[in-house]
């Protein structure tokens, strides 16, 4: 019997049951399943970080990986659970934005609404659909499942605007994803949609109400101690950082404050 992986990513935390009542669903459909932790430190309700700490480590995992994203401040209400189906995987969660940085990047196949009871709990709370309906879920696309009969195909998803950064002239527009431990400041900007901008070893970046000139560098330490500097981060995405020190809090910038990056 094939084994497959599933991936958790939530705010829960870990002070509770929540993440291991989710395991023991997925053990009891499917006792095979390999389940690995991508994260539950995502700040309460932070749709914003939880997007990109999935999208971080999904590239990662081997093709065939069934992917569990819950950051659900809507749980109960109209949004609708989904599946996508990508070139790699499978992402599982809430149509609120929370999958689509992953699932665009690893190249969207379909997105089905989880319409289907056969592959949901028989009794589905209103606020733990991480229990209910995605874990189950996950367990039986994990054992094999059909994905065609999760339930009905769907376009109309919701993909926020930190999913993709917009090309204006010569310049991008992005925004910041997420501010790590370190304080780096990660925006939403890919390593090749920088390649494209031919920045010749500068740029010019406008971080919330910041304005900067940076060397574009390999490694943090490329620059002095406490000195700023821009570069493409572990996760391949656009960064501002600062060697050895807390760029966020000097610059006092935010996930969700906006970006620029022009030649210089």
């Amino acid at each position: 019997m094939h084994v497959r992986i599933i991936s958790l990513t939530s705010d829960f935390g870990m002070r509770d049951s929540y993440v291991a009542q989710m395991k023991a669903v997925i053990l009891r459909i499917y006792p095979q399943a390999r389940i690995i932790d991508v994260s539950h430190g995502i700040q309460k309700f932070n749709v914003r970080m939880g997007a990109f700490v999935l999208s971080s480590a999904v590239p990662y995992f081997p093709d065939g990986t069934v992917h569990v994203a819950i950051v659900d401040p809507e749980v109960g209400g109209n949004r609708r659970p989904i599946v996508v189906r990508t070139k790699h995987g499978f992402l599982v969660g809430p149509d609120n934005g929370v999958l689509m940085m992953a699932a665009e990047a690893q190249g969207i196949l379909c997105i089905r609404e989880i319409a289907n009871p056969q592959f949901t709990l028989p009794a589905i709370s209103h606020t733990f659909h991480g229990r209910d309906i995605f874990a189950p879920v996950a367990a039986h696309l994990a054992k094999g499942a059909a994905y065609e009969k999760l339930g009905p195909e769907i376009a109309d998803v919701v993909k926020p605007t930190f999913a993709a950064p917009r090309k204006v002239g010569d310049s991008l527009l992005g925004e910041v994803v997420h501010v790590d431990d370190f304080g780096n400041i990660i925006t939403n900007i890919r390593e090749e949609e920088i390649v494209k901008l031919k920045l010749k070893g500068e740029a010019k970046i406008k971080v919330d109400s910041s304005f900067l000139k940076l060397k574009l560098c390999r490694t943090y330490a490329d620059v002095e101690r406490s000195q700023f500097l821009s570069l493409i981060g572990s996760h391949g995405y656009f960064e501002v950082a600062m060697n050895q020190g807390n760029a966020a809090k000097e610059l006092g910038v935010r996930a969700g404050d906006k970006v620029r990056v022009s030649c210089t």
